[in-house]
């Protein structure tokens, strides 16, 4: 077991729910069942403009969201976590979820999103896509 230093009990402890706990349970379906999870957090906790997402990513503990792009159909966003050695086995797509019920509820369109890890840095990134012609 590696000695990691953790900034608080509390960072520990959603570490540990995180990276070992949900992936025991949810097995092969990880993936699919956090990015559900994700949206039902963004339905329970509603923003009010795209601007307060980083905010809330900051103080849910899921790290610093930067948005990166943008343009008519679409948004990129850097996720910079310090989740520690288990960064690279981490699902994200709790966060991605989050984004895209987010998206949807503001712009009212079809919206899906999807991570990719960063192999070499622990960095998340994050493409949001809505359909102009799908409105909700």
């Amino acid at each position: 077991m590696e000695n990691i230093t953790y900034d608080s009990p509390t960072r520990f402890g959603y570490e540990l729910l995180r990276d070992h706990v949900l992936p025991s349970i949810l097995g092969k379906h990880e993936d699919e069942i956090l990015y559900w999870a994700g949206k039902e957090i963004a339905r329970k906790f509603p923003v009010f403009a795209i601007e307060e997402l980083p905010v809330f990513f900051q103080e849910a503990g899921w790290g610093e969201l930067i948005l990166h792009e943008t343009a008519k159909d679409e948004a990129f966003y850097i996720l910079k976590n310090e989740a520690g050695p288990t960064f690279h086995k981490r699902s994200f797509h709790l966060e991605a979820g989050f984004l895209a019920e987010q998206y949807q509820k503001l712009n009212g369109l079809l919206t899906e999103c999807y991570g990719e890890v960063n192999e070499k840095e622990p960095l998340v990134h994050f493409h949001v896509k809505w359909d102009l012609k799908s409105t909700i």
